[in-house]
């Protein structure tokens, strides 16, 4: 009760002040469950409001996000010929990708919530919570070397365009995270596809080229020098045998066949490839993906319904073997790639997916057989969930409406 009363005297005149007291009451609620709930019979409670239910996905996310640090720093280590065991230097490689996602997270985190305030103050209400996940999502779903500019006018697009401009949290229509990748993939291509944008650390990602560690090797050298441990080398250079190219790069030009020259299905499956910082580990984000089912947040069947159509379309593709890549066997599609990220912190958002549970299945599948399509059939960009995502996106209304009007039918039917 002390804390609760000492927040309360720091509470800001909401006249006088409108703006502040819009961010002490998105902290305070935050912080503080509501002390008044709706009586009657007839309304559900529940204690999983708004906030905390961000919470859970923020804490799912957790694990992909400390393995997307440690991978960062892991890549940039191999690409250099250097500490390339799984375990060695790990302070060097934490420190080196702590430095990379950081500045992400925060100009993330800033400037969307900045037009969240923004868009609060002026409607007069409280903090809307919404861009906590998203703001947590999108440093995981971008290369590590991402332009900060860049990432900020992708925000800024995603937040006023794809949510305020359509009345804020909850009524969206597109994910704001993928409209955020989708933005930067179509207006500045060569930042975030290609295989040289996902080794951090280097002008160009070319045998021969230097690493570039800016201030970290003067800020940290002497630190670990103190005790005893591997410092950061600054005259260091790519080595002749590395490759930045991702499995899905490899498979879209070479086949399977290629893809396990450079990496094994263990790699790929424990996530120590190139790619985007959330999405290698897959063993991570199924572990986040099980806590989001269990808490009752996302939804199993869209997870089941993604896996049943991009596995049937993944067979289909075997069948025919037109291309390299349609000879992937089917179930090393899913290694590969950002699919189960897709699936469990995307597809499952409940403001932008289906909400009826045969929607769901519907919604789910169509994301899996449309983006196996686009990953194996487009050879401009070999990977399509997010696409697919979007797509499925704007038609939530239109699956939805069909399920309950076929619900509305058989029952007439019956009476």
């Amino acid at each position: 009760m002390g804390l609760l009363e000492f927040a309360k005297k720091l509470e800001p005149d909401k006249k006088k002040s409108p703006f502040l007291h819009t961010v002490y009451d998105g902290f305070f609620t935050f912080l503080f469950t509501p002390n008044t709930v709706t009586r009657g019979g007839v309304h559900v409670r529940d204690a999983m409001d708004l906030k905390r239910t961000m919470t859970f996905v923020v804490l799912a996310l957790m694990l992909p996000f400390v393995f997307g640090t440690y991978n960062i720093g892991q890549q940039h280590f191999m690409a250099i010929g250097q500490h390339t065991g799984y375990f060695e230097a790990l302070h060097l490689k934490l420190v080196f990708g702590l430095i990379k996602i950081v500045p992400i997270w925060v100009v993330s985190m800033v400037v969307g919530l900045g037009i969240e305030f923004y868009f609060a103050n002026r409607k007069g209400h409280g903090i809307e919570e919404g861009f906590l996940v998203t703001g947590a999502l999108i440093p995981l779903i971008m290369p590590p070397d991402i332009p900060l500019w860049i990432l900020t006018v992708s925000i800024v697009f995603a937040v006023i365009l794809g949510k305020e401009a359509f009345g804020g949290t909850g009524m969206n229509i597109w994910n704001i995270a993928l409209l955020s990748r989708v933005f930067v993939f179509f207006a500045y291509p060569t930042t975030i596809s290609g295989d040289t944008v996902w080794v951090a650390g280097f002008d160009q990602l070319a045998p021969g080229a230097a690493v570039d560690y800016g201030w970290a090797d003067y800020l940290f050298n002497g630190l670990f020098n103190a005790f005893g441990w591997s410092t950061f080398n600054d005259s260091a250079h790519i080595t002749d045998a590395f490759t930045g190219a991702t499995p899905l790069g490899i498979a879209a030009h070479a086949g399977w066949h290629e893809v396990t020259e450079v990496y094994a299905p263990s790699q790929m499956w424990w996530g120590v490839i190139p790619g985007s910082i959330g999405e290698t580990s897959k063993p991570l984000i199924l572990i986040g993906a099980l806590m989001l089912i269990v808490t009752g947040i996302a939804s199993w069947r869209i997870m089941a319904g993604m896996i049943l159509g991009a596995a049937l379309v993944a067979l289909g593709l075997n069948a025919w073997g037109a291309t390299p890549f349609m000879e992937v066997p089917w179930y090393y599609q899913f290694y590969m790639g950002s699919f189960f990220f897709a699936m469990a912190f995307m597809a499952t958002d409940p403001v932008t997916g289906s909400n009826t549970p045969r929607g769901k299945w519907i919604y789910g599948f169509l994301i899996g057989c449309i983006g196996m399509v686009i990953r194996v059939l487009n050879p401009a960009y070999p990977e399509g969930w997010m696409l697919a995502i979007l797509l499925l996106n704007t038609f939530v209304p239109l699956i939805d409406y069909l399920v309950v009007q076929s619900n509305i039918t058989k029952r007439l039917k019956r009476a």
